[in-house]
């Protein structure tokens, strides 16, 4: 006997595994991707880092996934050619079409070396349907203390990037400048 397999509509509903709300990639840093002082392109890492977010995303939600805003990202050290890279996306809060995601880079020596923290940033996804409406995902309920953290965390950095937009001037708002 086969067990039907879930369709993306029938996912918003229910509430995904844990396992589904996070995601981690790891690869080795390529010459491809690095600027002429041999480091990794900020570009080429917040591509990395909005392809983590959309697999990640697109799990928790069973849907497409668009990205609507990157927050609060931070670059604390470099990524050389040859690191391990390790970027790991978390699903901390959602509201009714919108997942927040935190995702973190670690990157060092595959040969052995401890992997440090180079960037960490907030991102926050929407589940689009087919006709690119936003479409309702599933809750996300905070159940340990860390991801009770991340989830305030996640709200406060959302408060805070919708008080900057009211600090814009008008003509950069309606898209003048």
């Amino acid at each position: 006997m086969t067990t039907p397999t879930p369709s993306p509509a029938s996912l918003q509903t229910d509430t995904p595994a844990p396992e589904r709300s996070e995601t981690t990639f790891r690869f080795l840093a390529e010459p491809t991707s690095v600027n002429f002082g041999g480091k990794v392109h900020g570009g080429a890492l917040m591509k990395w880092i909005d392809e983590t977010g959309y697999a990640c995303a697109a799990m928790w939600s069973g849907r497409y996934c668009v990205t609507v805003s990157v927050g609060n990202i931070r670059f604390r050290r470099p990524i050389l050619v040859g690191n391990l890279v390790e970027l790991r996306a978390r699903v901390v809060a959602t509201g009714r079409t919108s997942m927040h995601l935190h995702i973190s880079v670690h990157a060092g020596d595959p040969k052995g070396g401890e992997l440090q923290q180079t960037t960490d940033c907030l991102v926050v996804f929407v589940a689009v349907d087919e006709a690119g409406r936003p479409a309702p995902v599933p809750a996300f309920v905070p159940v340990t203390e860390e991801q009770k953290r991340l989830a305030k965390y996640a709200m406060d950095v959302k408060d805070a990037l919708d008080a900057i937009v009211e600090l814009k001037p008008e003509e950069v708002a309606a898209g003048k400048v």
